[in-house]
């Protein structure tokens, strides 16, 4: 499978109970294409609270130690207000194939965020698979990315 990323590296993923169901089959998936996994849990289907996932796949994200991070919730808006936390992240919300290409082309997204609740288990795999395969454009995208940080 070709990347934007570094495959070196394993791949983040998290989830809260809403996520759980999609993050494995998501890990199952990944594994099968030969890339490395780094999982944060959850573990089950029990209540958990988002950002005690969240958060440990973003540091990951942001410390160099994976290659990106993938965030699984109900809406995807929690565990992305979370992972945007963190200095070196930049978590995109996902809802589409087109939103999955833009917040890498133009944002340089380094997390993508994806609400289980609200899309298909086939589109969160295909959104995945373009955000690691669409590059960052930089250029004129660059100049705003850099202004992200305080």
């Amino acid at each position: 499978m070709q990347t934007s990323f570094n495959t070196l590296l394993p791949i983040a993923i998290g989830s809260d109970h809403a996520g759980f169901e999609y993050k494995q089959q998501i890990i199952e998936w990944l594994q099968n294409s030969s890339l490395l996994v780094r999982d944060f849990g959850t573990e089950s289907l029990e209540s958990v609270d988002y950002p005690d996932f969240a958060h440990p796949v973003a540091a990951s994200v942001e410390q160099g130690e994976t290659a990106f991070g993938i965030l699984l919730c109900g809406s995807a808006n929690g565990v992305a207000i979370t992972a945007n936390k963190h200095q070196g992240v930049r978590a995109g919300l996902c809802w589409s194939k087109e939103v999955s290409k833009l917040v890498r082309q133009h944002n340089n997204a380094n997390v993508i965020c994806i609400p289980a609740r609200f899309v298909s288990l086939e589109l969160a795999i295909d959104m995945i698979n373009i955000f690691m395969q669409t590059a960052f454009e930089g250029g004129r995208h660059q100049t705003r990315v850099d202004k992200i940080g305080c």
